[in-house]
């Protein structure tokens, strides 16, 4: 109050206004104040308070400290000593425990060991096993232990393999005791004689003069089973069983299995008949194999053995189930192989007899199944004696095939001959017929000389197109024989032996080109005559490819009668085959006669008596060669043939000739008088080298049209006209270039021949200059 006294003194000339606003100012400021000391004195309290919960707070951690490190220095060493006490109590713990496991499993092995031992002595054979496998797994229980090793285990170990061993020989004893082999000597074992030494005893019955107590065969073949040998026992009879029974019953047809039942033992044996077939059919080998596992089945197959882990729901299986898992595969193969193969027929008319053979086979696999020797669905045989039309053309295939390969590697020296007329020998085929075939146009009409009317003038011979007479090998007509029965054969079978058949006769000449060129290699280089024989066989084939599908093709099945059936693929591969082989033949032939023409010194210096006589020698060696060539294809070849090959190496003599005369420099008139004498003997008995025919009077033809398939008969002549005509004659026979000494040599020859026959003088000049 008095401050605003003092302000308002002080300040007296302010308004009233102005002195009241200051007036609310300043009181506003003094409740301000009035409340800022009231929380001023509620907050002291509240500071007091936190600061002695600080100091009461400072005072527990100090506690907490002190005791942390005491637990530390104290608490935590007494923690450890308690911790390693218990870790070392567990671990004792642990090592008795299983010390006492141990000793269990010892004392179990022991005890196994001795029940085995007693019930061996008994002849429980069963139970003995069984302990022994108990005794077995407890040892296999102490050595899985790792870190825990005795050294009687190893002691243990054989001990348990000593009564093993003891037990498995006393069960092979009790074995042989109930099934005894009387076997051949093993050095014949497989000849019929020794076969029928072997029998099978069964003692199924014990003996009445025995009076210990004789464990059954179940017992036996149990105790074998739990020891795990029981395979082993079965394998080895079973391998004894075919060998001794079941595959000579397959195999002999004359053996016949006997039964003989005493009254201990049951004996089979076997007996072989004095008259009996080559071959069994499989209904009495299905028959004898049956009454074989009836014997087996009656007296050892037909009991049940507990088998634990073989994958079966019950774990128990018979013994004849074991025994064909055993040996039913090599059983299967031998019945198929040695019985079923031989019984498929040869022949596709015998194909309904074969549905016996199909219901024997199931019949005989039924009664197997029914003694169990045979799982349900096993099928081996059936399905091979099913498949009979896919085995039937593989037997045909393959005793085809083996034919024509007999064919291929026989002698091919051995010739028929062929005329055009010629037909191969097969039953007539008939015709096409109607059906869904294109209409055919029927044969031309044969006139009564032998031709075919075109319906025009012009007329062909009815052997127009035919193979020209010749010789062949007659295992090659054969062959082609073999070709058309095989695909008779196919057109009456099913589609798919019709294709394979039809397959297999391109196979046989596919081979054939393969085969005989190999074969024969070394006779067809060495022997004119069979190189010859060689390519008209195989012209002969490839005639008769260009038709053999083409005469079929309406009696095949829908598979082959649509364009396939067709060999004409196979006609250029022959006739290259064929030309190939008489072509290296002439070129053979044609190397001799050079190299004896090689032996005529050039024909030069006649004059000398030593040159001609060479050079005389050399056209006799020749032709000689060419008349032994000419009898060795005489009725071999085809005459054109013929004449063109004699004609080919003559024109290579000469040739040959022509070119070493030509060649001269200098010929003297006794050089020409020779070389005229040498090539007289040329032209008069070259020929005489073709004799195509052996009539001697029919070859005359052949021999005058030499010209034809001598290509150098008139060069040759006309060089003999030179060596004797003088110059004019020479002129004239050029005729300006038009003559017939131009159309055999150039005139280049003409001018070397006249200078090497001629002297250097003004009528040889101008015999020269007309020469152009």
């Amino acid at each position: 109050g008095s401050l605003v006294a003092a302000v308002l003194a002080h300040s007296g000339r302010l308004d009233k206004e102005h002195l009241g606003a200051r007036v609310e100012r300043l009181s506003r400021r003094g409740e301000v104040c009035t409340m800022i000391n009231k929380k001023y004195s509620e907050f002291l309290p509240s500071m007091q308070s936190a600061e002695d919960l600080v100091a009461q707070v400072e005072g527990l951690s100090n506690n907490i400290d002190l005791l942390k490190a005491a637990i530390e220095n104290e608490v935590q060493r007494d923690l450890n000593v308690a911790v390693a006490e218990f870790t070392e109590l567990k671990q004792q713990l642990e090592r008795d425990t299983l010390v006492l496991s141990v000793l269990k499993k010892l004392q179990e092995f022991d005890t196994t060991i001795k029940e085995c031992n007693a019930a061996l002595l008994e002849k429980q054979y069963v139970t003995a096993a069984q302990q022994l496998e108990k005794a077995r797994s407890s040892l296999r229980n102490l050595e899985s232990r790792r870190g825990f090793e005795l050294k009687i285990l190893k002691a243990l170990g054989m001990e348990l393999t000593l009564q093993t061993q003891n037990m498995i020989y006393h069960l092979g004893e009790e074995w042989q005791k109930l099934i005894v082999w009387k076997l051949p000597p093993s050095k014949e074992s497989s000849s019929l004689e020794a076969v029928v030494l072997a029998q099978l005893h069964f003692h199924t019955v014990p003996p009445q003069d025995e009076d210990a107590a004789v464990p059954s065969i179940a017992a036996v073949l149990q105790a074998l089973a739990v020891l795990g040998e029981l395979h082993s026992k079965l394998k080895h009879f079973g391998q004894l069983l075919l060998q001794y029974i079941l595959k000579p019953l397959i195999s002999y047809p004359s053996l016949e299995p006997v039964t003989e039942e005493q009254a201990d033992v049951f004996i089979l044996r076997f007996r072989s008949k004095e008259f009996a077939l080559d071959e069994s059919s499989p209904m009495e080998v299905f028959d004898k194999i049956r009454l074989i596992f009836e014997v087996l089945h009656k007296y050892l197959l037909n009991v049940p053995l507990e088998q634990p882990g073989e994958g079966r729901k019950d774990g128990r299986v018979t013994l004849a189930e074991l025994l064909g898992e055993l040996i039913w595969e090599q059983l299967s193969d031998c019945l198929i192989q040695n019985c079923l193969v031989n019984s498929i027929p040869s022949n596709s008319s015998k194909l309904e007899q074969y549905k016996e053979v199909i219901e024997s086979t199931e019949e005989f696999e039924k009664a197997l199944k029914k003694m169990q020797f045979l799982k349900e669905d096993t099928t081996a045989l059936l399905k091979y004696a099913c498949n009979v039309d896919s085995h039937f053309a593989n037997k045909k295939c393959q005793d085809v095939i083996m034919a024509a390969r007999n064919l291929m590697t026989s002698e091919i020296h051995n010739t028929v001959k062929i005329t055009p007329d010629s037909r191969v020998a097969l039953p007539e085929l008939p015709d096409p017929g109607t059906g869904d075939h294109p209409k055919m146009h029927g044969a031309p009409r044969l006139l009564h000389n032998g031709t075919v009317n075109l319906g025009s003038e012009s007329r062909l011979s009815q052997f127009t197109l035919s193979l020209p007479t010749c010789r062949i090998s007659s295992s090659v007509q054969q062959l082609v024989e073999l070709a058309y029965h095989t695909l008779l054969e196919a057109t009456a079978s099913m589609d798919l032996c019709c294709v394979q058949l039809f397959n297999c006769v391109r196979n046989i000449f596919q081979l054939f080109c393969e085969v005989v060129p190999t074969y024969h290699r070394e006779n067809l280089q060495k022997l004119p005559q069979l190189a010859a024989i060689h390519h008209n066989n195989c012209m002969y084939i490839a005639h008769h490819l260009l038709t053999l599908g083409h005469q079929f093709r309406y009696r095949s099945t829908s598979v082959l009668s649509n364009g396939a059936a067709t060999f004409v693929d196979l006609v250029p591969a022959f006739r290259r085959l064929g030309t190939g082989c008489f072509l290296a033949q002439m070129r053979v032939q044609k190397g001799e006669i050079l190299e004896r023409l090689s032996s005529a010194r050039n024909f030069s210096n006649m004059d000398d008596e030593e040159n001609y006589s060479a050079a005389k020698k050399a056209i006799k060696q020749v032709l000689h060669q060419l008349k032994r060539l000419g009898m060795v294809w005489q009725d071999v070849l085809p005459v054109n043939v013929y004449c063109k090959a004699m004609g080919t190496l003559l024109n290579t003599a000469l040739t040959e000739i022509v070119t070493r005369i030509a060649a001269l420099e200098d010929i003297s008139a006794e050089d020409a008088d020779r070389l005229y004498s040498l090539c007289r003997i040329m032209v008069e008995e070259g020929p005489q080298v073709f004799t195509p025919l052996p009539e001697e009077a029919k070859n005359k033809k052949y021999q005058e049209e030499v010209p034809v398939y001598v290509q150098k008969w008139m060069t040759f002549k006309e060089l003999m006209i030179i060596l004797q005509a003088n110059l004019q004659e020479i002129v004239d026979q050029w005729a300006d270039g038009k003559g017939p000494l131009a159309e055999a040599f150039s005139a280049a020859e003409v001018k070397s021949l006249i200078r090497a026959l001629f002297q250097n003088t003004e009528r040889r000049a101008a015999a020269l200059a007309k020469i152009k």
